[in-house]
């Protein structure tokens, strides 16, 4: 069959299922509700969580098969640790390489790669490479699932998203895999791909009992794996920023992308900075292991990729603060991390400078900042909070009478923020406090504005509307 005629035939099956069609019931159907596993609603937000949802309950019922788990795992463990991987979390409550089988970490390796990019993106990016464009369902359901400027186009951004993220993660194999050959690391090409791809998606599962506390000293597969996460926490945005400004040099880079840049390094140095000088449980290492030790953890917890070269537990009360503080803060819009955003720091502390300075627009080093992004900003800042406060309170009444208070709310902070570093105390964790670690995981991943939207538009619109008849 000539290939002209054989994509023609791809592009009309594509179509078919991409506009609406009629079942036996004659309800319409689109491409967006059959990845959503049939649920239908105006709502994409609502859309967006339910598939989040079922893709975790899925991921949960395939890791309980005997084909990809050992005998003694118990369902919650399962359940929790496929919320872990969807959501890029990373925190587990069972060992990942002795617990699961090479069929489990595969499953857990897919659900990592499902939750980096966003269960739509994929889906998505073949409809594009199908049709060459996107259906009204999966735009909007694309566009509540990831932030990005207005000036972008969905199709341009799926595109970039996709092919961005699956160079960097082969570019991440290709640096990894002959290291981990001439070094005698076990399983050389999985741990490579492994690794690239939990990295690059802020994950920070391994497929090792130590985490990477065993390249503590080995700067190589630090650099390798801190570039890879700071690629992707940093965001789509930035990236597309920096190829543009590559190909063509007359190209400005964004004002996003310069405040992303500006305060993920800041919040680096600061960490490092501390961690180098003031953290007793390092001051055994040599300056230049310190120095790699204090600077990878600090990466770990801005990113929110989780991964420990050091024993998170044995450090002291004020490096908990500090990297629960930069977990808080988190990644970047756009990006596979997790956390509050860094763009939203922003906005908050431009919003609260200038009000004190009696000043009626909001604005940045002269840049102003439209009155919606300012809404939205203060809207996630609060609502992020009571979420953590809740979490706290609940893993508080759960777990509190065996364990620290500044332990349970590093670890309620680093679910929420889908960053995956650990107190230590995962393992003595009872039923309750996983089912609340799990809710914050999920909440995470599907962002607290998305569940804000969720549980309120229809009340406001509601109460909206009873309003308008009262003045009437």
């Amino acid at each position: 069959m000539p290939r002209a005629n054989f994509g023609e035939k791809w592009r009309k099956f594509a179509r078919f299922y991409q506009n609406d069609f009629d079942f036996d019931t004659m309800k319409k159907v689109s491409f967006a509700t059959l990845i959503s596993f049939g649920y239908r609603t105006e709502y994409p937000q609502r859309r967006l969580m339910v598939g989040y949802l079922a893709y975790s309950l899925l991921g949960a019922l395939l890791l309980s098969l005997p084909l990809c788990s050992k005998s003694g795992v118990a369902i919650i463990d399962n359940l929790f640790t496929a919320v872990s991987a969807l959501s890029t979390t990373g925190l587990a409550t069972i060992d990942v390489s002795s617990d699961y089988t090479f069929c489990g970490q595969l499953v857990i390796l897919l659900l990592i790669q499902l939750g980096g990019l966003g269960y739509m993106t994929f889906t998505s990016y073949a409809m594009l490479r199908l049709t060459r464009r996107l259906g009204t369902d999966e735009a909007r359901l694309f566009h509540a699932q990831f932030a990005f400027p207005d000036r972008e186009e969905n199709d341009g951004m799926v595109s970039n998203i996709v092919n961005f993220a699956l160079a960097l993660e082969l570019l991440g194999v290709v640096a990894l895999y002959p290291y981990f050959l001439v070094n005698d690391v076990e399983s050389p090409l999985w741990s490579a791909i492994f690794h690239s791809i939990s990295a690059f998606c802020t994950a920070g599962f391994s497929i090792y009992s130590d985490n990477l506390m065993q390249f503590r000293a080995d700067w190589y597969v630090n650099i390798v794996v801190a570039t890879l996460s700071y690629m992707g926490a940093m965001g789509f945005i930035m990236m597309t920023d920096v190829m543009r400004k590559l190909r063509h040099r007359s190209y400005h880079i964004s004002f996003t992308t310069k405040v992303i840049a500006t305060i993920t390094t800041v919040l680096t140095l600061w960490s490092t900075l501390h961690l180098f000088f003031f953290e007793p449980s390092l001051h055994g290492l040599s300056e230049g292991e310190r120095l790699l030790a204090a600077w990878f953890q600090s990466m770990s917890a801005i990113t929110t990729v989780g991964f420990n070269t050091v024993d998170v537990s044995r450090l002291g009360a004020v490096a908990m603060i500090v990297l629960s503080f930069a977990m808080y803060i988190g990644a970047s819009p756009s990006g596979t991390g997790g956390g509050l955003k860094s763009t939203t720091l922003s906005a908050v502390l431009a919003y609260t400078k200038n009000k004190l300075g009696l000043r009626h627009d909001i604005s940045i080093a002269g840049n102003k900042i439209p009155a919606y992004r300012i809404d939205s900003a203060l809207t996630t800042v609060v609502f992020y909070t009571i979420i953590l406060t809740t979490g706290i309170y609940l893993l508080t009444i759960f777990e509190g009478s065996g364990q620290g208070f500044l332990d349970i709310t590093f670890e309620a902070a680093s679910a929420l923020a889908t960053a995956g570093l650990s107190s230590g105390i995962l393992p003595e964790v009872g039923i309750g406090g996983k089912m609340v670690l799990i809710v914050l995981m999920f909440v995470g991943r599907v962002g607290v504005i998305t569940l804000g939207n969720v549980m309120l538009v229809r009340a406001h619109t509601q109460a909206a509307r009873r309003r308008s008849d009262l003045v009437v």
